[in-house]
């Protein structure tokens, strides 16, 4: 699902420029349309269908009534009349860049509206009216269930600025997306955006031009009735739509329907198309209606926009065509911080309640769901004004949610028998859990009867807005809020039962597995769950929880958890959705550090990705107890600024940056471990920008004396990360032996830092390696001049850079012993120059020049060296070097002649059955002492088998041989078989 979705609408949109006009532009450009002269192929467009028309319908008004170019001529020459030169490149560039893709011009564009006589118009009027009334609640504020009168609703202005983008025309073809998926976790906003669309549907306000008619279904209304037709079902919803049907149905292209609450409905989707139906008049039982519309088998034409928990996608991917996505989050940082600032008034308590939620990243991100923002704030709230002291209040993020939940539970002395309290506990926990492992939001009365939950319990959870009813006709029930399941579902494995054998609720290994892991690629829907129940075992929420909720607790599960997650932890690759390890924020959240220490105390290896500030204190926290970590490859995505703090210490009451200057220290703690882990040798940095501040933190942390790091590796950064700083740690850290760079820009700077590093007498490196790194050509000679300043360097590897003669003044370092000149445009005259060099170099012993045009030329130099007496060489590359049968003498003297070389790579050259005998004849003399030879894909047949069975059959030293991907055929494998049969030294051969 990952790669179909987005956080956004405007993601792979066309003409996303229309946003840069002022709404004075876009009335200009708008009238203009209007006045625009229809062109062939397009229909003339009225001031009433524009009139109200944000900039993201007008995109969609132009694709629809203008087809294939014709949409970016007119807008084209319309900035062209309103002299918007820059925006009209905007324009052209756009155009030349997806006309290859954009559909056929349609014949028949922009369909003309339905014709309505006036007592059919009324009729319309009077459904939008009721539409009207029906959610204008939505922008009214409102309490909390009506019973906590500090609750206020605030607008997400994200989901504002999507609404005239929801059908937003998309890249490649300019299609406009027939079906869009509203995703998100639960609270934050999905419905409330759903009804908003219909409210400016009903007052003309939401894409005027494309929809006549809008309904809102939520699935359970599907559910009550056996059977329905999709007619009888928007009659019920207006009952004036029958006499209008068959004109509803003429135009399902101007069709509107919203589909809500899948999580609600426990109908099954049907995966037999013979039982779907296109008939919106025939009676189908619920699931088969709700099908047949949902895979567009009825009204294909019409426009869906459904809204989804992401637990809920597997169920509808089979049967949803072409989907685009966009994912809600909620509200955005700035949202919660004007929250908590309207919440609170006085500015002092809000900045203080702020800055403590900040430094709790996981609750501050849970407060992206409003609700749960609203809860926060409360909880909060009653805190301060007791004079407490936040801190010690709420260890975690799972005390907020013991003090809030344990405050609407009947716990008080007198409310309820202490017996019938501890029963309504123990089966809400249960039915919580049972959900939670069952994928499961919604429980009848056969749920409720099986966690023992009677009408008394039902009414008294009804009642302090534990649970809420859903829709329908039946007794159907579920969490007011998400987070309370989760919760709930948590503390059944802390709650204490006396009366069973093991005192309380064992959670089996599967169970552990599940709620501190990433399903592959996907969330992990019990991520949440698997918080809490951390939370609720460090002792000091453990302790709160008790007393809040009058009950005994157990913390007989922590061993389990320990043992289970000690040693199923497994940094699995990350990915940008799951950057690190949902065990990570387990462990902060239980903040225990002789537990935490525990289980991470075999982790040698991590993979982190840094997308969010509560990754970096999540990560931060957990690698410090990760002792015996050895290999860390890291990704930062995130901005790291350092604050400056002159201000606050001119004024010590100033209220702190929002987590800004947080997330310098987290990102120092994060560094202290290159400092304390002496195991630690390995770091590898990819794809990462960071400002110089943290690039120092970083550098200081690596140039510490504490710090044993013995090999550094950057790929994919910033250039200007490449900086003195980093640089530096070359002469400073005396365990530091290999250096590489790929993927990255050196600048001369940062170059001349690198050569004055590797003239110090200071530096230990014994490796560099720089693989596609942009290098001007005088750095180049800079870098092979300075090289030999450098005693301890053994091994220069240079990747896909263009070297031009580099490669002779690298071999004129005297004391390399492996030279890697891979896809380098190494050519002949190179050769001349490498064989010269090869001459006198006694210390080479591994030569690569795989990937370079050498030709048969090239080769045959590089023999001529071979054959000197004194050449030290072991190992040669000549893999892909556009070889042929041609140079195969040349090398077959050189085998012949040297008796140094034990391992030559030729694959992927075409020498042929002619060239690859010579070989073999040379390696059937008893005095070769070549051990391994490749000779993948070098285009021989059968007919050089013979050959090459007699030469296994004769030489002693081979141990290796390659022969894959070329096609020797029945026949050669029954020679080589035989071959191997009668030899008598072991090898190992690959074919």
């Amino acid at each position: 699902m990952s790669s179909a979705s987005s956080n956004s609408p405007f993601e792979n949109g066309v003409m996303l420029y229309m946003v840069y006009l002022s709404k004075e532009e876009l009335q200009t450009f708008k009238q203009l349309l209007v006045d625009e002269n229809p062109r062939p192929g397009s229909v003339q467009i009225t001031w009433d269908q524009v009139k109200t028309a944000r900039w993201g319908e007008v995109v969609h008004l132009l694709v629809e009534f203008f087809p294939g170019r014709l949409a970016w001529d007119v807008t084209h020459d319309i900035f062209a009349k309103m002299n918007q030169t820059e925006l009209c490149l905007r324009v052209q560039m756009e155009l030349n860049d997806i006309l290859p893709n954009l559909e056929p011009e349609d014949p028949n564009p922009g369909e003309m509206p339905v014709n309505l006589e006036e007592g059919e118009s009324d009729k319309i009027q009077e459904y939008k009216l009721h539409i009207t009334d029906e959610y204008s609640m939505i922008r009214i504020v409102t309490t909390w269930f009506g019973t906590h009168v500090d609750f206020f609703y605030q607008d997400i202005e994200r989901h504002e600025r999507f609404l005239p983008c929801l059908f937003l025309p998309k890249r490649p073809q300019g299609r406009q997306p027939k079906t869009v998926v509203l995703q998100g976790v639960a609270g934050v906003g999905k419905t409330s955006l759903a009804k908003k669309v219909m409210l400016e549907w009903a007052e003309n306000k939401f894409y005027p031009h494309k929809f006549w008619c809008a309904f809102y279904f939520h699935c359970t209304e599907m559910a009550q009735v056996d059977e329905q037709s999709f007619s009888e079902l928007i009659a019920h919803k207006w009952p004036g739509a029958r006499s209008l049907m068959s004109k509803i149905m003429s135009k399902p292209d101007q069709l509107l329907l919203l589909f809500d609450g899948f999580e609600e409905v426990t109908l099954t989707l049907t995966d037999r198309p013979a039982d779907l139906s296109d008939d919106w008049s025939q009676k189908l039982p619920g699931s088969v209606l709700l099908t047949s519309l949902l895979s567009k088998k009825m009204l294909p034409e019409a426009t869906l926009l459904i809204t989804l928990r992401f637990t809920s996608w597997r169920k509808l991917k089979p049967f949803l065509k072409h989907p685009s996505f966009i994912t809600l989050t909620g509200f955005s940082m700035t949202e919660r911080a004007k929250y908590f600032r309207t919440y609170f008034r006085n500015k002092r308590d809000a900045d203080e309640a702020l800055s403590f939620v900040m430094g709790n990243t996981i609750l501050f991100s849970m407060c992206q769901v409003p609700v749960v923002c609203w809860m926060v704030c409360s909880c909060l709230r009653q805190q301060m004004e007791r004079g407490a002291d936040l801190a010690q209040s709420y260890p975690n993020a799972t005390a907020v949610f013991v003090q809030y939940l344990s405050s609407l539970f009947p716990t008080k002395p007198g409310r309820l028998p202490s017996n019938t309290h501890q029963k309504q506990l123990a089966g809400l926990c249960y039915l919580a859990a049972e959900g939670m492992w069952n994928m499961r939001w919604v429980f009848d009365t056969k749920d409720l009867e099986q966690a023992k939950l009677d009408k008394t319990a039902v009414a008294t959870f009804l009642r302090v807005n534990i649970f809420q009813r859903v829709a329908g006709d039946r007794d159907r029930y579920a969490f007011a809020v998400i987070s309370f399941q989760e919760f709930f579902a948590a503390l059944l494995y802390v709650l204490c039962f006396p009366q069973r054998l093991r005192s309380f609720w064992v959670l089996d290994r599967v169970q552990i597995i599940r709620l501190i892991t990433y399903p592959g690629r996907k969330k992990n829907y019990l991520a949440q769950m698997g918080l809490f129940l951390f939370g609720l075992l460090n002792e000091t929420c453990a302790s709160a929880a008790g007393k809040s909720f009058g009950c005994k607790l157990s913390l007989g599960n922590k061993k389990k958890l320990l043992k289970v997650a000690a040693l199923s932890y497994e940094c699995n690759p990350p990915t940008l959705h799951h950057g690190i390890p949902q065990l990570f924020y387990c462990l902060h959240e239980i903040q225990e550090e002789a537990f935490v220490s525990q289980i991470l105390s075999d982790c040698q290896k991590a993979a982190l990705i840094i997308n969010k500030k509560k990754d970096m204190q999540v990560s931060a926290f957990c690698l410090k107890h990760c002792q015996r970590l050895r290999d860390l490859e890291l990704t930062i995505t995130l901005t790291i600024t350092q604050v400056q703090l002159l201000n606050q210490l001119s004024h010590p009451g100033a209220h702190r940056p929002e987590s800004s200057d947080r997330c310098f220290l987290w990102w120092q703690d994060f560094c202290s471990v290159f400092r304390t882990h002496e195991n630690l040798e390995v770091l590898t940095v990819t794809n990462t920008s960071m400002e110089t501040e943290s690039v120092k933190v970083l550098s200081t942390a690596l140039r510490h004396p504490g710090c044993k790091l013995q090999k550094l590796i950057l790929r994919r950064l910033h250039p200007s990360m490449l900086n003195e700083d980093l640089i530096q740690v070359l002469i400073e850290n005396r365990y530091l032996r290999y250096l590489e760079i790929q993927v990255t820009e050196v600048r001369c700077e940062a170059m001349e830092f690198l050569c004055t590093a590797l003239k110090s007498p200071q530096c230990y490196l014994q490796c560099l390696r720089l693989e596609d790194c942009s290098v001007t050509p005088k750095c180049w000679v800079d870098l092979a001049r300075d090289l030999g300043s450098n005693k301890h360097l053994k091994t220069l590897m240079l990747r896909s850079s263009c070297l031009e003669t580099f490669g002779a003044y690298c071999l004129s370092v005297a004391q390399l012993e492996k030279l890697v000149l891979e896809n380098c445009d190494l050519t002949l005259l190179t050769c001349k120059s490498l064989t010269s060099s090869l001459k006198s170099n006694e210390m080479l012993t591994h030569l690569s020049l795989a990937e370079n045009a050498l030709k048969d030329e090239g080769a045959k130099q590089l023999c001529s060296a071979l054959q000197h007496p004194a050449c030290p060489l072991q190992r040669l590359v000549l893999r892909n070097c556009a070889l042929t049968s041609d140079c195969c003498q040349d090398l077959a003297s050189a085998l012949d002649k040297n008796k140094n070389l034990r391992s030559l790579d030729l694959g992927f050259n075409s020498l042929k059955d002619n060239g690859v005998i010579l070989l073999f004849e040379a390696l059937t003399k008893p005095k070769s002492g070549l051990q391994i030879l490749e000779l993948e894909k070098c285009l021989f047949t059968s007919v050089c088998c013979q050959t090459m069975a007699s030469m296994l059959l004769h030489n002693q030293s081979l141990r290796y041989l390659d022969v894959s991907k070329n096609d020797i055929g029945r026949r050669g494998i029954v020679l080589l078989r035989e071959a191997f049969q009668q030899r008598q030294w072991k090898e190992k051969v690959v074919l």
